[in-house]
């Protein structure tokens, strides 16, 4: 059941959302070649419980870090280790997100770490491009296949592929909530998008085909062929007049998560 958001719901998930926003920010500033992915994700934990948050993906479904960290070819879901080194030339894809007084954010990036190939820059472009795509179709009136096709259609056009077994979501005082998002679609199809609603967009794409294998630690999921992915992700509320991204400040230039400050 898609739950509707009131106005004190609302500005619950923007609290919750505006945190999960400066913590990832300040996890991809502080991404450097030769630190491991388990520093990384301790530094996220810490940023999290000291502005008076819960990581939310620590134990979630028994998932173990407070952020899945993807190297290169890992799509998704990836566990935070001693034994996995981060080294120039690499991609990054950080999915984190706090909970805070009951409500939870959720949202992700995926970082260059020094210079990276032209190739790999393109695939993060348009990645970050789909996601902007779906959101300009994600308004009251419109359907969820608006937005699958928005995110699909950016991608594809681009010789990009799209995963299928991994969706965005509804969030809100659960981490996951109906309805799913998929990153694929068809126009005027779907759930229809009502003020009140809250999701996450959030395009995993592939640098070749979309084929996925399932480590067998049951979270890591990688590319097939080995080719590179990339995630980005934006938690959204759906109002009358307009959509409000409440994780933009990732993707703002002008933020400093070291002078954030939960209101």
């Amino acid at each position: 059941m898609i739950q509707i958001k009131n106005a004190k719901e609302l500005d619950g998930m923007r609290r919750a959302n505006a945190l999960s926003a400066a913590a990832l920010k300040y996890g991809g500033e502080h991404i450097e070649a030769g630190m491991t992915t388990w520093e990384l994700d301790k530094l996220i934990y810490d940023f999290i419980v000291k502005h008076g948050g819960i990581p939310n993906f620590k134990g979630l479904y028994g998932f173990p870090g407070t952020a899945c960290i993807s190297l290169n070819d890992t799509i998704i879901h990836g566990i935070p280790s001693h034994d996995i080194v981060i080294r120039p030339g690499d991609i990054v894809s950080i999915d984190t997100g706090a909970k805070v007084d009951g409500f939870n954010g959720d949202n992700a990036c995926t970082y260059a770490v020094g210079k990276i190939d032209l190739e790999a820059q393109r695939l993060l472009d348009v990645t970050k491009a789909a996601l902007y795509k779906g959101i300009e179709q994600a308004v009251a009136g419109s359907r969820i296949g608006d937005i699958g096709y928005a995110v699909q259609s950016c991608c594809e056009d681009a010789g990009f592929s799209v995963v299928r077994e991994f969706v965005g979501h509804g969030t809100g005082r659960e981490l996951h909530e109906d309805p799913e998002v998929p990153n694929y679609g068809h126009q005027g199809r779907g759930p229809r998008l009502v003020p009140g609603m809250t999701i996450a967009i959030e395009p995993m794409i592939c640098q070749y085909d979309c084929k996925i294998t399932q480590a067998k630690d049951g979270w890591t999921v990688k590319t097939r062929d080995g080719g590179l992915a990339a995630h980005f992700e934006h938690s959204i509320a759906i109002l009358k007049d307009r959509t409000e991204i409440m994780t933009r400040s990732w993707d703002d230039p002008s933020f400093d998560p070291d002078t954030f400050s939960l209101k």
